[in-house]
């Protein structure tokens, strides 16, 4: 796998996040809307412990590139 083709998962329990590093734009969206989750400057940087599910999937359907998406856990 190239390095520029990573794809990483973050899960709350409730919900997942997926995060493809590929199709990121660097847009900061995420980050805009949900800087208590998406933390650019820390590893790791994505912390969904630390938000509701409800606004985790408000902030991704957000993403203008589709570098992120989720998934309700089963």
């Amino acid at each position: 796998m190239e390095a520029n083709d990573l794809t990483k998962e973050y899960s709350n329990g409730e919900v997942t996040i997926v995060w493809k590093n590929s199709l990121c734009k660097h847009a900061a969206e995420c980050v805009k809307n949900n800087s208590n989750v998406f933390k650019p400057k820390e590893k790791p940087w994505i912390v969904p412990e630390n938000s509701t599910t409800e606004a985790i999937i408000s902030t991704v359907k957000k993403c203008p590139s589709g570098a992120l998406t989720y998934y309700i856990n089963e």
